[in-house]
């Protein structure tokens, strides 16, 4: 990608500082010019090869994103006017109440939480692979932490009410939305909504569970979206289109399976620290709602899965299965090896 895009790793070193940035900033000014610094770093890398569906994507984006930051500001000047300054701890007014949530809204637009899930999966379906991969880990960062910073200044039950409820509600649009989908990019885009309902849930529980899943999703996906981009150069669009060799398929089908949860891949394991940290809080219907939005992620995954392997001994034949064997194997020990000695290390933990 970056090879044929002048000035690309430029950009991408603008993104990465205008992310640094936001972190680091003690001062919402600072953290509004970092999110936007890492909207004008991420902005050219969307329009590379002006196509038309990525200049759209592009379009979409860049509304979204100002519009997410336009919140963000409006919100903190807004809890500014009541206290006359950047230190958020008066929060007896209800102006100041309404300007909390004011900022929790934009965070949440810019991540594609629900309510505002609407941008993610038309923007991710116009993209090329790679910056898909930035666009579902990277580009999650600084909202994220973010989110977290406002939850440790006011942990209100207001506050913690509306996060569970935006988290449960993300796990099940991520869950309804992707099942009738064909377009890869757009369950990928749907997926990542109802893993940030997770994170959102996990934060409001233990900080390390939240950064655990995050690093998690962002290891699956790397792996993911290389082995997409290596499997058509950005050419796919649906999943019968899906034409590469025996092992790389079904490392991408074992892969999604992963994303979806199923015990005891690696993926399953951020999901099951989520669900021991949130036990002893008395939010079990919102887990159930998540565990229920994740079970229907994982019924499209097991039908993708199916549907792949079954068209790949079709038109295949078992001998060219045979030669891929070996190596398939080797991929799936592997990751449960490591799901397992996880899973095992958590409860020995637990039980501790």
């Amino acid at each position: 990608m970056f090879s044929t895009l002048p000035f690309g790793y430029m950009f991408l070193s603008v993104m990465g500082a205008g992310t640094l940035l936001s972190l680091s900033s003690i001062h919402w000014l600072g953290i509004w010019a970092g999110l936007e610094i890492n909207l004008i770093g991420f902005l050219p890398m969307l329009v590379y090869q002006k196509s038309t569906s990525e200049s759209e994507s592009a379009v979409k984006y860049f509304i979204v994103q100002a519009l997410g930051s336009s919140f963000l500001i409006f919100g903190s000047l807004m809890m500014f006017n009541m206290s006359f300054t950047w230190d958020i701890y008066n929060m007896s007014s209800m102006f100041s109440t309404f300007g909390f949530l004011v900022m929790v809204s934009g965070l949440c637009i810019k991540l594609g939480l629900f309510p505002f899930h609407y941008w993610l999966p038309s923007v991710m379906a116009g993209l090329p692979w790679i910056t898909c991969l930035l666009l579902a880990t990277w580009q999650k960062l600084a909202p994220l932490f973010l989110m977290l910073c406002l939850l440790e200044l006011n942990e209100s039950y207001f506050l913690v009410l509306v996060l569970c409820l935006i988290s449960a509600g993300s796990s099940l649009i991520g869950g309804v939305g992707g099942m009738n989908q064909t377009q890869v990019r757009a369950l990928l885009a749907y997926s990542s909504i109802g893993h940030l309902g997770w994170m959102t849930f996990a934060l409001l529980h233990s900080e390390w569970s939240m950064k655990f899943y995050l690093m998690i999703y962002i290891l699956i996906s790397a792996c993911m979206f290389t082995s997409l981009w290596k499997s058509d150069s950005g050419n796919m669009k649906n999943i019968d289109n899906l034409k590469s060799s025996g092992f790389l398929q079904m490392s991408i089908m074992l892969l999604l399976l992963s994303l979806g949860g199923l015990p005891p891949l690696l993926g399953f394991i951020s999901k099951w620290l989520v669900i021991l940290t949130s036990t002893s809080n008395p939010w079990l219907s919102i887990l159930f709602l998540l565990i229920l939005g994740s079970l229907m992620s994982l019924f499209y995954y097991l039908s993708l899965f199916f549907s792949v392997f079954l068209s790949n001994i079709k038109k295949s034949g078992i001998s060219e299965l045979k030669l891929s064997e070996s190596s398939l194997l080797v991929f799936i020990v592997v990751m449960n090896l490591m799901g397992g000695i996880v899973i095992l290390t958590n409860n020995l933990v637990y039980i501790l």
